[in-house]
């Protein structure tokens, strides 16, 4: 079952007395523990068959023990095991899974990794219940993600806005989402979410952020990457150079991916093997570095991830003068 029927299905009341929700991607696990803990009952309700349990802090002995109880004074009692994937043993809940009681509704956020769909324990819940894999968006997915979100809000953004945000928050749906609901408690209904109304309230200024640098490099713009690799350097805790190259490394890596398959794969191949639909901004930068010299940009980064950690280095290490030592081999 999908994240979408999972959701339609709870909002049109029909629910299962059992969710596991498994899978590296919090963001989905929470979205659907949450509309469960927030509509299943009503505020009265929750009061006497609402139970929050963490993993850690529980047995599958209590969780069964829960589970077999009836509601006070409503058709259903919610159980949530939250980090469920820190349950010692538990897998021994399969033998509560075949029996559950149809008047409780036990979720199961198992976060991190999936959970191995060969046992007893997931078949069972699969036949029983609900079984759902939240899966990790590939990079190439998440504009798009961004842009669903922010239209069922009731919102419009635009590509380069867009770009920025994933650019600059990287593939964190969570932190993604988060920035975006308290932007969008500052700005009217049916708003337009552009670069400048990011700036404000993200803070991420619209013309030095890393998304401006990656284009800035790839046209071998020396004035414009300077200027903004300065602005890093007088705002390092805005642009650390740890969050820098990993964005800058990705670009880069990419482009090399498209050099080398952009002679041999049709451009759907090629947006597929590249992670992105946008192949105009590697198309520029292809003209600009031969592959040798990305494959080299790529060796710079990686020397300067080290050097940037503090790695075998017995001095401290100026973030601004390493990015400026960095882009100055990059472009030259």
């Amino acid at each position: 079952m999908t994240f979408e029927q999972i959701i339609q299905n709870l909002q049109n009341k029909v629910y299962h007395p059992i969710y596991l929700l498994h899978g590296e991607e919090s963001y989905f696990i929470d979205e659907i523990s949450d509309y469960i803990e927030a509509n299943v009952l009503d505020e009265m309700e929750r009061e006497f068959n609402l139970t929050i349990l963490y993993g850690r802090d529980c047995t599958t002995d209590a969780i069964v023990s829960a589970a077999k109880r009836y509601p006070m004074m409503a058709s259903h009692q919610v159980i949530i095991v939250k980090e469920a994937q820190d349950v010692p043993k538990l897998e021994e809940l399969a033998g509560y899974i075949e029996k559950a009681v149809p008047t409780t509704i036990l979720v199961l956020a198992h976060k991190t990794k999936k959970v191995d769909s060969r046992k007893i324990f997931f078949k069972r819940a699969d036949k029983f219940g609900v079984t759902f894999e939240a899966k990790k968006l590939y990079d190439s997915q998440i504009p798009a993600w961004v842009k669903e979100f922010i239209a069922k809000k009731g919102y419009t953004i635009d590509q380069k806005s867009c770009s920025l945000l994933v650019e600059y928050l990287g593939g964190d749906l969570s932190k993604i989402a988060n920035e975006l609901e308290k932007l969008m408690l500052n700005i009217p209904e049916k708003s337009m979410i552009t670069p400048e109304i990011i700036e404000k309230y993200i803070g991420i200024s619209k013309d030095y952020n890393v998304f401006e640098l990656n284009k800035a490099l790839a046209a071998k713009n020396i004035l414009k990457a300077n200027q903004i690799i300065t602005h890093f350097a007088l705002n390092p805790k805005e642009n650390p150079i740890q969050k820098v190259i990993p964005i800058v490394f990705s670009f880069f890596l990419k482009l090399l991916l498209y050099q080398t398959n952009v002679q041999k794969a049709n451009p759907s191949e090629l947006k597929a093997i590249v992670g992105t639909p946008f192949l105009q901004e590697f198309e520029s930068a292809a003209r600009q570095f031969p592959v040798r010299k990305t494959a080299m940009i790529i060796s710079y980064l990686r020397e300067y991830d080290v050097k940037s950690k503090g790695v075998d280095s017995t001095s401290s290490v100026d973030g601004g003068d390493l990015l400026k030592e960095l882009v100055f081999k990059i472009l030259h």
